[in-house]
């Protein structure tokens, strides 16, 4: 479908394609088996200014939206899910500064992350606050012109590896939820160190750790907006990330089906294309039709962002939920249609099926973004 791109849009479209095409699809596999982080990939990435589409022009970057956002991540997850969320999580840690951050800070920041000189991370989850981003427990105790954390993050995407990190923290426990503050924390900064590597099912050329936090002293200029608002930095950076994980299952789902199109075109059993059995036609009709329903949804609230409106949380959690359970669906339907094959490692359907389940759980399991979903339906209807 004509989605009206803009002529930047489509360069962006047409560059990120290319070098999933020719960059990133021929070292996807080794990624995933050595579970190491692609500085290769990022460094093209880079340089192709693809960071700059998410940072405002006044600090260096090219003033894109969340709809370059999503197109770019969409492209770049087509080939590699994993890959494409070391990109995409960066843009998730500058959120918080792009939206709350004061001119200071993002003078400070926004250029070396438009360059992708540095990337970046964002860091709310804890062992006992996942879903629940109100229970955090690590803390921000203000000590004269210093913040003093202490605790432990996990499931950091880019955890190690990024140079800039948004954390949300506990500065006043007693006011629950509204006692809660944003960050920018600095690799290298005494008393931030890296815990565990997480090995995980999907997504293997990211990287996912621990963050440990013990005296780590911050200067209280890294606050982000005021005290009490870390929560609020954190739904809002959702609202506007959410579309860009929905944009990577998109991918995802797409690489999936141009797998199991090629090899049903290829593939011949009883003397024939097994793309002329009418069980494998209708199975690849449902998948596209998923596919491409999920692409408008994804681009229209991305439009929505973009033109200003800040009312999204119901639009955003939509695209996150129904393209994330696209992607598990269409990729799972891929591994049948391949068969043997797609169960073995030597096809890349299985691995499609593996990064695709992760974008069913983070930034808010599909059962939180039903949930947010259904109250907002409910609150419109009181109104």
């Amino acid at each position: 479908m004509d989605y009206l791109f803009t002529e930047e849009q489509k360069m962006i479209r047409d560059l990120c394609r290319q070098i999933a095409r020719e960059k990133i699809a021929p070292i996807a596999a080794e990624y995933d088996r050595s579970e190491k982080f692609p500085h290769e990939a990022i460094k093209i990435i880079a340089d192709s200014d693809l960071f700059a589409i998410f940072v405002p022009v006044e600090y260096g970057g090219t003033g894109g939206g969340v709809l370059d956002l999503s197109i770019a991540t969409e492209e770049l997850s087509r080939a590699c899910g994993g890959i494409a969320v070391c990109y995409a999580a960066s843009a998730l840690g500058t959120f918080p500064i792009v939206l709350f951050g004061n001119d200071q800070q993002k003078k400070k920041y926004l250029p070396d992350l438009a360059k992708g000189k540095t990337i970046a991370a964002f860091g709310v989850t804890e062992p006992e606050a996942g879903s629940d981003a109100s229970a955090i427990k690590t803390t921000a105790e203000k000590k004269g012109d210093y913040y003093i954390l202490n605790g432990t993050k996990h499931f950091i995407d880019n955890g190690g590896e990024a140079g800039i990190y948004t954390i949300i923290a506990m500065s006043d426990r007693n006011k629950g939820a509204r006692g809660a503050s944003a960050f920018i924390v600095e690799k290298g900064t005494p008393g931030f160190t890296f815990g565990k590597k997480e090995d995980k099912l999907g997504i293997r050329a990211s990287v996912t750790s621990e963050l440990i936090f013990s005296d780590c002293k911050i200067p209280k200029e890294n606050l982000i907006a005021k005290e009490g608002m870390g929560f609020i930095v954190t739904m809002k950076t959702f609202d506007m990330s959410r579309p860009g994980v929905a944009a990577q299952a998109l991918g995802i789902a797409q690489g999936a089906l141009d797998v199991a199109v090629k090899y049903a075109r290829e593939r011949r059993q009883f003397g024939k294309s097994i793309a002329s059995f009418q069980g494998i036609q209708w199975m690849l009709a449902d998948m596209a039709t998923k596919i491409e329903a999920s692409r408008s949804l994804i681009y229209s609230c991305a439009k929505m962002i973009d033109s200003g409106n800040t009312n999204v949380a119901k639009e955003s959690a939509m695209a996150k939920l129904f393209a994330s359970d696209t992607a598990m669906q269409v990729s799972t339907d891929a591994v049948q249609i391949l068969g043997g094959y797609g169960y073995m490692r030597d096809y890349p359907a299985e691995k499609y099926m593996r990064d695709a389940k992760i974008t069913q759980i983070y930034e808010g399991t599909n059962q939180i973004q039903r949930n947010i979903i259904a109250l907002q339906l409910i609150r419109e209807a009181a109104k």
